[in-house]
């Protein structure tokens, strides 16, 4: 008996071998598109960069990432368009405007192509051009818990440096903040475009035409660093109330020497990690999270530093 039990299993083992390995083939090779807003000089992206290939890698995925040199939103919308014309599985993209992107994207997804919003847009916007979900940090939302924060710490009037003022959804950080302290925004959002040395001499003359102020928030890396060169300049390092969107390591090392009070961390290496491991399950099982995932906002304080200082600019 024992030795027909042994040729049946045999059998049925051999006989389901080959759809075994037909089934793993047709499970795995997807290819999936990360199409962001960013400058190539913006170098907080390298976390997102370092986020969907790793996860790519881990579930076996060929992942691509794309964006506009100069950050320039024309540009993206033809990237995705020409990311939607090669096919993909899927696509994963900011929605850092929201009138401008709807188009190609909407068209992207009547094309059958499965879209994860990520970073930027809201839930919302997610749902009306037809992505799958959201994954990202709702700004405004964080821009309000920063400004109710810096308001406990005692901040009353405040510059925020905006150096991505023609991305709407960035500026809803400084709305959510001006919010939460509870004044008018007012002409404290200042455009100070992406030249290091231009954003360190506007913050030098608005600091110095506004001496009242004595709260500062910048809203990332591409911001923030200039303002601490202007800082340690004019002598205000450690002695105003400094916040900041997103970390790096510049904004890591102010945070531990006390020149910067906290970092909001939205956590990007979940915002492009994510959206690949769920395409690859819906793609394989159709399994899919029920609700947008928010991956911030978190502050991070000198107390917090041991792991983002060890994985700043890499995985945090």
């Amino acid at each position: 008996m024992k030795s027909v039990m042994k040729t049946l299993l045999a059998t049925v083992t051999v006989a389901l071998t080959p759809l075994m390995a037909v089934s793993t083939a047709q499970a795995e090779g997807e290819t999936y598109v990360l199409v962001s807003h960013a400058p190539d000089s913006d170098t907080w992206w390298n976390t997102i960069k370092n986020g969907i290939a790793l996860a790519g890698k881990q579930v076996g995925a060929n992942v691509e990432y794309r964006n506009p040199p100069t950050g320039d939103i024309a540009d993206m919308a033809r990237i995705i368009e020409q990311a939607a014309a090669s096919a993909p599985d899927g696509i994963i993209t900011t929605l850092a405007d929201f009138d401008v992107l709807k188009g190609p994207i909407r068209a992207a997804v009547d094309q059958g192509i499965d879209v994860i919003i990520m970073n930027t847009g809201t839930p919302d916007q997610a749902r009306e051009v037809g992505a799958l979900m959201y994954v990202g940090q709702p700004e405004y939302d964080a821009g309000v818990a920063a400004g109710m924060r810096a308001k406990s710490e005692g901040v009353t009037k405040f510059l925020c440096v905006n150096h991505a003022i023609q991305q709407p959804t960035v500026g809803e950080r400084c709305r959510g903040y001006a919010d939460g302290l509870g004044i008018d925004l007012g002409n404290s959002m200042m455009d100070s475009g992406t030249d290091p040395a231009e954003i360190k001499n506007k913050v030098l003359a608005y600091l110095s035409a506004n001496p009242d102020v004595n709260g500062i928030l910048t809203l990332g890396p591409v911001s923030a660093d200039p303002t601490i060169a202007a800082l340690k300049e004019n002598g205000m390092a450690g002695a105003v109330h400094f916040g900041t969107f997103d970390l790096g390591e510049e904004i890591v090392k102010a945070i531990k020497d006390g020149v910067i009070n906290w970092g909001i961390d939205q956590q990007p290496f979940l915002q492009a990690y994510m959206p690949v491991v769920i395409l690859a399950n819906w793609d394989r099982y159709g399994v899919l999270p029920g609700n947008n995932i928010n991956s911030g906002p978190g502050f991070v304080t000198k107390d917090g530093l041991v792991k983002v200082e060890k994985f700043a600019g890499e995985y945090r």
